[in-house]
């Protein structure tokens, strides 16, 4: 049986016919979904059920998007696609930094929000990490003192746990299986994403400049994770 459908999907959306709809459509593609219209009680709901998924609006009541998202973070695990009202790259910047996996842009295409929540099922449904672009069967990683441990999905930096969110350890597993060539944007983001780039997206950008620190690397002056002007992104083996 298609995994798929048993997916239980949770939207946190204070627009009931917006809600409305999207929980039909979705309904329609086989998915088990839910509605909550309220902040504080998302919060309630997501740590108690552990929903497959949670679509979480940005405005709402009670608790906004973002505060929900920075609640639930270290107790659920699961992906966290986050809607936002606006085009400004602020409220994608915010929400990727609470730790959502992914974010899309108000009025939603049904589409294109079909698209994305398959995606991030996917890999959690079946258990899938991203495949490194370069072929390596390694699953254990070591630059010096940093360690990398994709069985583990755990890093450690001298000894010490490095914390990183899901979509954190991906990307920088990604570029570590990959090091010492240089990743365009459109690679990271298909690999990661399994969606085309479309030019604009910053959620790469915003979560390199998240890992660098905790990896010890200096986001002002990088020397591990190397930027690579109009390409993408270098891993450096030696620093």
């Amino acid at each position: 049986m298609d995994t798929q459908e048993t997916s239980r999907i949770l939207i946190v959306e204070d627009d009931e016919r917006l809600a409305t709809l999207t929980q039909e459509y979705l309904d329609g593609n086989g998915f088990e979904v839910s509605v909550e219209g309220d902040g504080n009680r998302a919060v309630e709901r997501i740590l108690k059920e552990k929903p497959d998924l949670v679509i979480l609006d940005v405005m709402l009541p009670g608790e906004d998007g973002f505060g929900v998202c920075r609640r639930v973070r270290p107790e659920y695990s699961g992906p966290i696609l986050m809607l936002t009202a606006r085009t400004d790259d602020m409220d994608q910047v915010v929400g990727l930094e609470m730790g959502a996996d992914d974010y899309i842009s108000k009025p939603v295409r049904p589409r294109v929000l079909l698209a994305r929540v398959r995606a991030l099922l996917r890999r959690l449904s079946h258990n899938e990490q991203p495949e490194a672009i370069a072929s390596d069967d390694d699953s254990r990683l070591q630059f010096g003192g940093l360690v990398i441990d994709n069985a583990m999905r755990e890093a450690w930096l001298n000894d010490e746990s490095v914390d990183l969110t899901s979509a954190e350890f991906d990307l920088l597993w990604l570029l570590a299986s990959n090091a010492g060539r240089v990743l365009t944007r459109e690679e990271i983001f298909t690999a990661l994403r399994g969606i085309e780039y479309d030019g604009q997206d910053r959620s790469i950008d915003v979560r390199v400049s998240r890992i660098r620190p905790k990896v010890g690397d200096d986001p002002m002056h990088p020397r591990r994770i190397k930027t690579v002007r109009s390409k993408g992104y270098l891993f450096v083996k030696e620093v």
